[in-house]
């Protein structure tokens, strides 16, 4: 008789999967602890944390929101750029003749972080 695989007993919870959702887009990214603590609006420590598993984004915070809007950049950046890591880095970090900037000095704010999703969501599926 084929022994069967066990489901798990509880769903992971939401805060779990976003942090290491974001913590892995910023690896890939090359985000610092630094430069993803503003993004995220939490601290540098706190960032330190996640990364190490010691903490976890709560849904009921606006770091939450700000953590799903950061793995949606990145979602659409790696499909545009089809999944090439420096490809996607390089973008995030020269200037933007469109969007009037450097895409990782304007994600730091929750308008520049809307701004620059707009405009990679108009350039994966333009009408």
């Amino acid at each position: 008789m084929p022994v069967l695989a066990s489901k798990p007993s509880a769903n992971p919870d939401a805060g779990s999967v976003l942090t290491k959702a974001v913590v892995k887009a910023a690896d890939k990214l090359n985000i610092k602890a630094g430069a993803l603590a503003p993004i995220l609006g939490v601290s540098e420590a706190t960032v330190s944390r996640m990364k190490r598993g010691d903490y976890c984004l709560d849904a009921r915070t606006k770091a939450f929101e700000l953590g799903v809007l950061f793995v949606r950049l990145f979602r659409s950046l790696d499909a545009i750029v089809g999944g090439d890591e420096a490809a996607a880095r390089a973008w995030l970090t020269n200037l933007n003749l469109a969007l009037g900037g450097v895409p990782i000095e304007q994600i730091r704010t929750v308008a520049g972080l809307v701004d620059v999703i707009a405009y990679l969501d108009a350039s994966r599926a333009p009408i």
